[in-house]
């Protein structure tokens, strides 16, 4: 932050400090300040941009930083990115559009291609450097199949890609084709084997029969090699597989499947001027048809009926007044190649037979409403091969070619699953929307959902739960309960799906009430609902104290334990070393309540003797302190009789000399709160000195021994009143002691003499009884009296304790 100044003010004279911050002042890693200013304001944004493939760090090429007062907003930085790569021949499964140095991004190959590592699927790294390899995907191939020498194949090629078709004949007429004429390229590869050329084939006795369903026609004794038979199932079920089968050199190919189908449809199209023959009661199942019938003067076009398929009506027809049917055109322009019958205008449900070319193939058309159906047309509608063998569906052999638009419903194996559709169609001679069959992975232990359990599984393939311990088969459904006072986010369970659990709900907790009342506490802002969650804390009204949490909790509908509100009094109080109660022991105490406490024998009292309850506790900590002392300091050539390692508080102890010293100081030592008084000394006794002299009205300050040192001193002090003359220390010197002090006695002013010689005090406020000697004290004729004695013995000094009083008259 730099402080500038600048006379732009409303004050001439005056400056004040502009606050701006400095672009030298911050350094963007991999990215720069994107304007030519070297400063900026308080409160300025500024832009910054990214360097070539760096991002900002929530993925955009440049970002804004702001001039605060301490210095810049933020010290931004760039990161490295990738941008969405170019796809070959694939596509992203993610739908960002930056990603960060590691991100790892997951691609798929469009349908009949695949990667360098021949799969249809994979994944590049953001690195450094950009994306660790470019996606692409190549073309996938069918490899030339092995096919026997009586074969003919059309076309012939080096490679083959998808939706490439393999045409087959039998080299010698003779022999009869056994298999698929042809055969298309798919993703998985070829859709079938190559077919086989044999000299004799046989027939087959009759079709099997199907589980809930027929055979569309009446079935005969015998069908020659080729025959197809066609079956349909009954109501209430769904045919899976081709509706066709084949005997193909005695054995016909696989039967569909007739499935349950559950699937119902609402009420039957309504139909103008029209009646139902064949009514049905609702609901109406798959399967199911209802015929309707023109009225009077009114001609169908269309299916006489409507069959439900999978929950959804089919196309129902239309009832036209007959008078206004329409005729239909026949000409030459129509397709030239048509051999047409002569006339021009045909009638609603005419019938016409045509032939094409050189063709001696009968081709018919009814006219419907003024339009041909089918069209009239030469033109050869390109027919599907045998349909594909996908992997892993049920087994395909029908080696007869489909028609434009004809579907096939695909069944897959047990334990695999249809993905991407269920039929495939024939459009444009190949096989469209080839579905897979991926195998139904089972799932690991479900998620675990709190305050819930799990109280059920189903299975939509089986009535088995699990296929091992802890595994759930593929479709298997499991349902949540959750324990009282939380409910489920949502009502359906978790599905397993091909390894993975659908998402599963949550346990919602219940609100609660308003929270408990407790005794001697205050309860403010109480409100009649809380969340799951939500926390409501007590205050214990004054002298409680709370016991326990102070607040509780809701969770799911009821709240928390709560707490108490005890009445704040104290137990017995504590017991300390070496210390004794004094009074008489209670089993409580009231706030403010005190208790004293004094030491034991031979321990003293370090700090407060008293305890206070206060919130429930004592507060104060007496302690005793222990005041015995050790063994007494030694004293050189001294020894103490019956000496102990331990003395109690105020015990003595007993120097004694040995010959031929002497003692010098006091031969008692006292043990006095841990410490011993100073002991004597003992040395030679040339030159000692005996007590010090004694004086009147005085004594010396310590304790008098028997026998001093040479050198030795002593003080004296009067007693009160006393005057001390003459030096206060004495010295021992050749074994005598110097000349004392003296203690001078004080006056004492007597009211009986004062009285006798008529005075008084001259300053009565005064009230001076006691005089030191030398003192001086002024007297008065009381009341009416007059002087005898001259002025001058009105002002009387005090001599060694004596003095002579004036009188009056």
């Amino acid at each position: 932050m730099e402080l500038r100044s600048t006379s732009s003010t409303s004050q001439r004279g005056h400056c004040f400090p502009w606050e701006t911050c400095l672009k030298s002042k911050i350094k963007i890693e991999n990215g720069f300040i994107a304007e030519a200013e070297s400063t900026y304001l308080l409160n300025q944004k500024v832009k910054y941009k990214c360097k070539q493939g760096y991002v900002t760090e929530d993925g955009h090429t440049s970002g804004y930083i702001t001039c605060l007062q301490n210095g810049w907003s933020a010290q931004p930085r760039c990161i490295r990115s990738c941008g969405v790569p170019v796809f070959e021949n694939a596509r992203a499964r993610s739908d960002g559009t930056w990603f960060k140095v590691n991100d790892r991004l997951a691609y798929e190959c469009q349908d009949g291609y695949k990667n360098r590592d021949g799969h249809t699927v994979g994944s590049i790294v953001c690195g450094d450097n950009g994306w660790s390899d470019t996606p692409a995907c190549q073309e996938r191939e069918c490899i030339v199949p092995d096919i026997e020498q009586n074969l003919i194949v059309q076309p012939r090629k080096e490679k083959y890609v998808i939706g490439d078709v393999l045409k087959f004949s039998c080299r010698n007429r003779l022999l009869t084709l056994i298999g698929a004429d042809s055969l298309q390229c798919y993703h998985f590869g070829w859709s079938r084997s190559p077919p086989t050329c044999k000299e004799e084939v046989q027939s087959c006795d009759q079709p099997p029969r199907l589980p809930n369903g027929t055979v569309a026609d009446t079935p005969k004794g015998e069908y020659e090699h080729g025959e197809v038979v066609e079956y349909v199932c009954n109501p209430r079920f769904l045919m899976k597989g081709a509706r066709k089968i084949q005997c193909v050199d005695g054995e016909w190919t696989p039967l569909p499947v007739c499935v349950e189908e559950d699937s119902t449809c609402g009420d039957v199209p309504e139909l103008d001027h029209s009646e139902v023959v064949s009514p049905a009661r609702p609901p109406y199942h798959h399967g199911e048809s209802v015929a309707f019938t023109c009225g009077e003067d009114f001609t169908m076009i269309g299916q006489s009926s409507v069959t439900c398929i999978r929950g959804t009506w089919t196309q129902p027809p239309q009832c036209i007044a007959t008078v206004e049917l329409n005729t239909c055109k026949l000409s030459k322009t129509i397709d030239s190649e048509a051999n047409l019958p002569d006339g021009n205008d045909f009638e609603h449900n005419k019938k016409i037979n045509y032939t094409c070319g050189r063709k001696s193939e009968q081709k018919h058309s009814v006219c419907v409403n003024g339009k041909w159906e089918p069209e009239v047309n030469c033109t050869e509608a390109p027919r599907c091969p045998p349909p594909p063998q996908i992997p892993n569906s049920q087994h395909m052999a029908l080696s007869v070619t489909f028609q434009e638009g004809e579907k096939i419903s695909i069944l897959c194996q047990e334990n695999f699953l249809i993905q991407e559709g269920e039929e495939i169609v024939c459009q444009d001679g190949q096989w469209q929307s080839i579905p897979h069959c991926v195998e139904k992975t089972p799932c690991s232990q479900p998620p675990h959902v709190e305050h819930g359990s799990i109280i059920s599984s189903r299975s939509s393939e089986d009535e088995r739960e699990t296929l091992e311990p802890r595994l759930y088969a593929h479709g298997t459904t499991l349902s949540y309960i959750c324990k009282d006072g939380f409910k489920l986010s949502k009502e359906d369970g978790i599905t397993c799906h091909r390894g993975k659990w659908s998402a599963s709900p949550q346990c919602v907790g219940l609100p609660c009430g308003p929270p408990p009342e407790v005794s001697n506490a205050d309860l403010p802002n109480r409100l009649n609902s809380y969340p799951h969650g939500q926390k409501y804390t007590y205050t214990c009204n004054r002298g409680f104290r709370i016991r326990g949490p102070a607040s509780v909790e809701c969770s799911g509908g009821n709240w928390s334990h709560p707490p108490e509100c005890t009445k704040m009094t104290c137990p017995r109080p504590p017991s300390y070393d070496n210390a004794i109660l004094v009074g008489q022991l209670k089993n409580s105490y009231k706030p403010g309540d005190h208790v004293t406490y004094r030491c034991q024998e031979h321990y003293q009292m370090d700090g407060p003797n008293v305890v206070e309850c206060r919130d429930g506790i004592w507060i104060g900590t007496p302690t005793c302190k222990d005041l015995s002392c050790g063994s007494p300091p030694t004293v050189q050539n001294a020894f103490i009789p019956n000496q102990k390692t331990r003395y109690r508080h105020e015990e003595t102890a007993h120097y004694q000399c040995r010959h031929p010293f002497g003692l010098f100081g006091n031969a008692v030592v006292t043990c006095f709160s841990g410490n011993w008084t100073d002991p004597p000394e003992c040395k030679e006794s040339t030159g000692k000195c005996g007590r010090p002299p004694a004086i009147d009205n005085g004594d010396i300050t310590t304790t008098s021994l028997a026998v001093y040192a040479p050198g030795s001193s002593v003080e004296y002090q009067c007693q009160a009143f006393y005057e001390l003359e003459g030096n206060r220390r004495i010295t021992c010197r050749d074994g005598q002691w110097s000349e004392p002090p003296k203690c001078l006695d004080a006056c004492v002013i007597s009211e009986e003499e004062m009285e006798k010689h008529n005075i008084e005090l001259r300053y009565s406020y005064a009230k001076k009884i006691y005089s030191r000697t030398k003192d001086f004290v002024e007297f008065r004729c009381r009341g009416y009296y007059r002087k005898v004695s001259p002025d001058s013995a009105f002002r009387v000094q005090c001599r060694e304790g004596k003095m002579e009083y004036p009188t009056c008259a």
